[in-house]
């Protein structure tokens, strides 16, 4: 049986030795946090703070810091779900192997998926305000404390009820910017998130509309909340299921439900017609997220149960512990994908990239089997397909290759999957662009909040090209423009350091464009099929998370794929030689992130001999 309560999990993690206790006080502001990110990056334990400075509340980080102690936390439960993912997409599966769903009691844990009602709950117990919950701040340039693990709960205006309540993860700030002390808070979403659809049909019906942000509780609560489920499929059924226990909700007349084994809840509704700026806030693509009106809650009231416990995250620069959310989240519902879109084998998130800026994909390429030499026909259907999949359409870059071509390749080792597209990629037809679109909220590559342009670089048929791993001596950089450096990525991949890049009065760099034009198609440079120009090319080669991180996250496909001897006939862009991404950073992007030396000293001496980060980081 799953866990009841946070609590029960933190103890379980340190009776097993997979937590560690600090008891030396610690600071919310910035010292909590790098702590997290240093533990997190030695692959540390979990982390109990007992002591917080300015604050009652002890506070728990890194539950999932390892994909292994993520399986742990639901090691009763991981192998059902997977199956009754599977039968939610082919039912039919329980005819033809029926032991296999019996033996694992999988049609008895299904009645899990249903809430159960309750009238009162330990999260009630006790009132407070929002200044005296710990006030997190992750990273120097936040604009205030928030909430980093919400649960945030919605009720569709136009149905109400459990059935299609909304569970999801959006960040909460509780201090700074123009906020109202103790009386509102910051609430940010983004785009295909299930609380924009209630919150639409409230403006529609001139409504506000209620919310309760719960912290805490059971661990399945959580995955609940940031699980990319269909729209319909309720979290709390989800969350049940995980955790194999049915989720209580306080239901009382005329309030919004209440998850009575949460640590702490907030209550309270959207401000109609109200926003405010929200933010500065380091985000998971390694960047601040600036500040930008957002919708307002008015709080109305903050409980707490008895011994609460404060769960947080961090994140920034991937690999952080939201991370690990994303390859639990792969193993349990990635199956779903291929049979939701036949002709797909796989899809991949590139975690390093930012998740939303790279997307790959496997496909099948069956339209014209007997076509030789075979081109691009199918996966351009299917890619179209992807981009229309919930989340997976925030995706920037989508590089999709045919299955048939080698049924080995492996989409997680990304050497073999980038080496395998570039040798058979033809650049004078198999990029297809999408301008004037919607891209991540949180990705400042494109024109503006939530605007940008996506590419889906479509691979098939035999290789074209055998990749260069050294730089030629016949490769000579410009003589003039400020470009050198060069340094070889991965076979056929090249980053070049160019000038720091200064828009002229259109507003464009034209940099690049003239490095593209300083060749022809014959020059050897073309060895290469990818040029990256960077603004350190050393960083960029130094691994092949620096080469993913900055390309993806520092390039608009539409404003930054240039090549040499490019054309455009038929309104289709291509080139004859090598593709040029230009993925220096540009003056509308948003800084990155930095942290506090001054923190990172204190860090540092509770490392030393005798302090309790000793041996750990």
């Amino acid at each position: 049986m799953g866990y009841r309560t946070l609590r029960e999990c933190v103890e379980d993690l340190e009776r097993t030795g997979q937590l560690l206790r600090i008891e030396q006080p610690v600071d919310p502001n910035l010292e909590a946090a790098e702590i997290q990110r240093r533990v997190f990056a030695a692959g540390g334990p979990a982390l109990y703070f007992a002591s917080v400075r300015g604050c009652r509340f002890p506070m728990v980080s890194n539950l999932f810091g390892t994909i292994q102690r993520a399986r742990y936390l639901f090691r009763d439960s991981l192998e059902m779900l997977a199956r009754l993912v599977s039968l939610s997409v082919d039912p039919t599966d329980l005819v033809r192997r029926p032991r296999l769903y019996l033996n694992l009691k999988t049609p008895a844990a299904a009645l899990f998926a249903r809430p159960r009602k309750v009238r009162r709950g330990p999260v009630l117990a006790i009132e407070t305000t929002l200044d005296q919950l710990p006030q997190l701040r992750s990273w120097p340039d936040d604009g205030g404390a928030y909430i980093t693990l919400p649960q945030v709960y919605t009720e569709d205006p136009d149905a109400p009820g459990l059935a299609r309540a909304n569970l999801g993860m959006y960040r909460i700030q509780i201090s700074g910017g123009r906020y109202e002390r103790n009386e509102q808070a910051g609430i940010h979403y983004q785009l295909h998130r299930g609380i924009g659809g209630h919150h639409a049909a409230a403006i529609r019906r001139g409504e506000r509309l209620p919310l309760n942000v719960f912290v805490g509780g059971p661990p399945a609560m959580t995955v609940a909340a940031v699980m990319p489920l269909p729209e319909g499929v309720s979290e709390l059924a989800f969350a049940g299921l995980l955790g194999r226990r049915r989720v209580p909700m306080v239901c009382l007349p005329h309030q919004l439900p209440i998850h009575a084994e949460a640590d702490f809840c907030i209550t309270g509704h959207i401000e109609p017609n109200r926003l405010l700026p929200e933010g500065p806030f380091g985000d998971h693509l390694g960047y601040y997220s600036m500040a930008h009106d957002f919708p307002v809650m008015r709080v109305e009231r903050v409980f707490h149960r008895h011994r609460p416990i404060w769960p947080f995250t961090v994140v920034g620069r991937p690999p952080q512990e939201d991370s690990v959310f994303n390859e639990l989240i792969h193993e349990m519902v990635g199956p779903i994908i291929p049979k939701t879109i036949p002709g797909v084998r796989a899809v991949h998130a590139v975690d390093a990239a930012g998740v939303h800026p790279l997307l790959l994909a496997i496909g099948s390429e069956r339209y014209v089997p007997y076509e030789e030499p075979r081109r691009v026909r199918e996966l351009l259907t299917l890619a179209n397909a992807l981009l229309g999949q919930g989340q997976l359409s925030l995706a920037k870059y989508l590089f999709i290759v045919a299955g048939e071509d080698n049924p080995e390749l492996d989409i997680r080792h990304l050497p073999d999957f980038l080496r395998h597209l570039l040798e058979r990629v033809d650049w004078r037809r198999d990029l297809h662009f999408q301008t004037c679109t919607t891209i991540d909220t949180l990705d400042y590559s494109g024109e503006g909040l939530n605007q940008g342009s996506k590419v889906v670089i479509a691979a098939a048929g035999s290789v074209r090209r055998n990749l260069p791993v050294a730089i030629d001596s016949r490769i000579k950089m410009p003589g003039e423009g400020g470009f050198g450096n060069p340094r070889v990525v991965l076979p056929g991949i090249l980053a070049v350091e160019g000038p720091r890049s200064k828009p002229d009065e259109a507003g464009r760099d034209p940099a690049v464009q003239r490095f593209c034009l300083a060749f022809n198609r014959t020059d050897a440079i073309n060895g290469f099929p990818l040029i990256v120009v960077v603004d350190n090319s050393d960083f960029a080669a130094r691994s092949l998370n620096n080469f993913l991180w900055t390309t993806f996250t520092r390039s608009d496909p539409a404003a930054d794929i240039f090549g040499i001897d490019s054309f455009v006939q038929n309104k289709h862009w291509g080139c004859l030689g090598s593709v040029v991404i230009d993925a220096r950073a540009k003056i509308h992007h948003a800084p990155p992130l930095v942290e506090d030396p001054e923190v990172t000293r204190r860090v540092n001496e509770l490392a030393a001999k005798g302090k309790p980060l000793h041996g750990v980081i």
